[in-house]
C-alpha cells in the first residue's frame, strides 16, 4: 500500500531541516481548488479516505501531509519543533512550494483540527475558508494552567488520558509492531472477547491490549500500513503533541494580550455528540470568535469520518458548496 487508495500520487519535500511527506489526490479535470487535510493522532491521511472522493468529487484537489513525527514525514529531536506555531510555518512553506499564489481550504480533525485554529491565525492570507471536525476553537489565554491542575480542578476530567500519553515512558512501551499494532487497535475502539476496552478517558489499559480484537472501524490490510507507517519513526514525535502546551501558551500569548483574533474567512465546526474526550461543551463560547461561522452536528464518537461517513460529508459538502 505505497500509495493508498483513494490517494493518486505520494510525493516528499524539504522545508527548512525537516522533509514533509504528502498524499494527493487530483480530480478527472483541472482542479478548482485545493484541500488541505490534517490528521490526527494517531492517526494518518488515510482517516479522509472517506472524504477525498468527496473533494475530487466536487472538484478540488486534496493535499494529506503525514504530520511531523509520523511515517515518512521527519521527526526532530526538539520538542518546541512540534508547537503549533512552527508547524504551522512547515505548512505555509510547503503550499508555497505545491500551490503557490493560491489560497486553498484548510481542514482537520483531532490535532489536526486542533492545528486548523493557529495555523489559520498565523497566516490567514493562506485560506479560502477553513473546517475542524470535533476540535472546536479554544482561544489562547493569558494565564498558563498546567493540565494536572485542571484535572485536579474538575474542569479537564475527560483529559485525563493525554497525561499518560506525555509521559516518556509510553515511547517506550510503543517500540514493536506487535505494540504499535495493539495499541492502533485500542485507539480505534477494539474491545477483547469480554466486551472490554483499552481506551478510556482515564488512558490505556496495556495489560488489555494483546486480548484485543479486529474492530469494524480499520480493516487488516488497513492496520498493516498504519502499523509500517507508524513503526518507521515510533511515537517520540507523534506523542509530542502532548508536550507542547507551554510552548503552544507562549507563542500565543501575544495573540491572547491583544485582544483575541477573529476569524474572517468562512468557517465551519462539526462536532461529534458521542466524542466522550472532545465533549460538546468545549465549543460553547467559540461563535463570538467567527465572522462567518457554519455549525453542524454527528451523531458518532470521536472517529467521526470512519463512524459516520455520510453524515460528515453530508456536512462538508453542504457547506463547501456555498464557497463557490
Amino acid at each position: 500500500m505505497s500509495v493508498p487508495a483513494p490517494f493518486n500520487s505520494a510525493h516528499s519535500v524539504l522545508i527548512g531541516s525537516n522533509v514533509w511527506h504528502y498524499l494527493r489526490a487530483r480530480p478527472n479535470s483541472n482542479p478548482k481548488g485545493t484541500v488541505l487535510l490534517l490528521h490526527g493522532f494517531p492517526d494518518l491521511p488515510l482517516g479522509w479516505k472517506h472524504q477525498v472522493p468527496l473533494f475530487t468529487s466536487l472538484g478540488y484537489q486534496v493535499i494529506a501531509p503525514q504530520m511531523l513525527g509520523y511515517g515518512q514525514t521527519s521527526s526532530p529531536s526538539e520538542v518546541d519543533a512540534f508547537s503549533y506555531k512552527n508547524q504551522s510555518n512547515d505548512l505555509a512553506a510547503l503550499l508555497d512550494q505545491i500551490v503557490p499564489d493560491e489560497q486553498v481550504i484548510l481542514g482537520g480533525h483531532d490535532w489536526g483540527g486542533a492545528l486548523v485554529w493557529p495555523f489559520a491565525t498565523y497566516h490567514p492570507h493562506l485560506f479560502k475558508a477553513v473546517f475542524s471536525v470535533g476540535f472546536p476553537y479554544i482561544p489562547p489565554t493569558t494565564e498558563y494552567v498546567d493540565l494536572r491542575d485542571k484535572i485536579a480542578a474538575n474542569t479537564s476530567t475527560t483529559f485525563e488520558f493525554m497525561l499518560q500519553l506525555g509521559e516518556p515512558s509510553t515511547d517506550q512501551r510503543l517500540q514493536s509492531k506487535e505494540q504499535i499494532r495493539q495499541f492502533l487497535l485500542a485507539a480505534f475502539g477494539a474491545q477483547t472477547p469480554d466486551g472490554k476496552f483499552a481506551f478510556s478517558t482515564s488512558g490505556f489499559d496495556f495489560d488489555a491490549m494483546p486480548h484485543l480484537q479486529q474492530p469494524s472501524l480499520i480493516s487488516d490490510a488497513e492496520l498493516d500500513y498504519y502499523v509500517s507507517e507508524y513503526h518507521r519513526n515510533g511515537f517520540r514525535g507523534p506523542l509530542n503533541s502532548y508536550r507542547i502546551a507551554r510552548i503552544n501558551f507562549e507563542n500565543e500569548l501575544p495573540i491572547a494580550q491583544a485582544g483575541g483574533h477573529k476569524f474572517a474567512m468562512p468557517v465551519l465546526f462539526i462536532q461529534a455528540l458521542q466524542d466522550a474526550a472532545l465533549t460538546p461543551e468545549l465549543s460553547k463560547g467559540m461563535d463570538q470568535h467567527f465572522d462567518k461561522l457554519t455549525r453542524a452536528e454527528v451523531n458518532t464518537g470521536h472517529w467521526a469520518q470512519y463512524q459516520g461517513p455520510e453524515e460528515v460529508n453530508d456536512a462538508l459538502r453542504s457547506w463547501i458548496t456555498t464557497l463557490d
